[in-house]
């Protein structure tokens, strides 16, 4: 448990923010509390607890999002996550990580700031479902990994050109199956400890207040505003990505 006031306040602003994108956006709940209790919490901790708070917002949020379901299209991506968060944590424990996370955290900066600067181009039309699902299992292999699956279909979806409330149906639907698919695999190793439990009893109120707010939040953007906020959020989970891999490698 955290022992200072200033840990403490890092370990609230963190959970506040990130309940406040995911209830805008569908995802990046990971992205954010990390970028912030990486440097307050032990990582044993740090990520059950992201993935226990992400569930739980995922889920008081889900209904908010009834008008984006098209099953058709939500069950290839989650058909595929599942089969990659196995594949994720073996590629976890037979590969460097760091090396592997930075190379994808500038391949999603590169993304991100490509398409906050570009003009609107041609979508992507062809593959269909089971390219959808091929991009799914990639989204959990990176689940496994390090905790990331929603990004990849993030960007997926928009190059997919799909709707707005499409585009959060899939994200939501597919994380929250990623996430109990990944607490699964963190059941079976013991990695679930009394720690993360404690923590999330005590930030889960003022999450899911943020998390609320969020949803409003999401009600008032326009598809190019939806989709920049998106954008910008890929761009951070590079950043995450690529800093915490260079940390990892150049130990600063």
């Amino acid at each position: 448990m955290p022992e200072t006031l200033e840990t403490w306040a890092v370990v609230l602003v963190g959970a506040l923010l990130a309940g406040l994108v995911q209830g805008a956006t569908g995802f990046a709940f990971s992205i954010v509390a990390l970028s912030f209790w990486a440097w307050a919490l032990p990582p044993e901790v740090a990520a059950p607890l992201a993935v226990l708070g992400a569930l739980t917002g995922q889920l008081t949020s889900l209904f908010s999002v009834r008008r984006g379901f098209e099953w058709s299209r939500i069950l290839p991506f989650v058909a595929g996550g599942v089969v990659g968060v196995p594949i994720g944590v073996f590629v976890l424990h037979n590969v460097d990580p760091a090396r592997f996370r930075l190379a994808l955290g500038i391949v999603f900066i590169l993304y991100g700031v490509y398409g906050l600067l570009a003009p609107e181009g041609a979508k992507v039309k062809g593959g269909g479902r089971g390219l959808d699902a091929v991009v799914g299992g990639i989204g959990g292999l990176l689940g496994g990994l390090g905790g990331l699956s929603g990004s990849v279909p993030a960007i997926w979806t928009q190059m997919r050109g799909w709707k707005r409330d499409v585009r959060r149906a899939i994200m939501q639907v597919y994380n929250i199956a990623m996430h109990v698919t990944t607490l699964a695999v963190y059941k079976a190793t013991g990695a679930l400890n009394v720690t993360s439990w404690k923590l999330f009893a005590i930030i889960a109120a003022p999450m899911l207040a943020a998390s609320f707010y969020g949803v409003r939040l999401y009600r008032g953007f326009s598809e190019r505003g939806f989709a920049r906020l998106v954008l910008a959020l890929i761009c951070l989970s590079g950043l995450t990505l690529t800093i915490g891999a260079a940390r990892a490698l150049w130990r600063f």
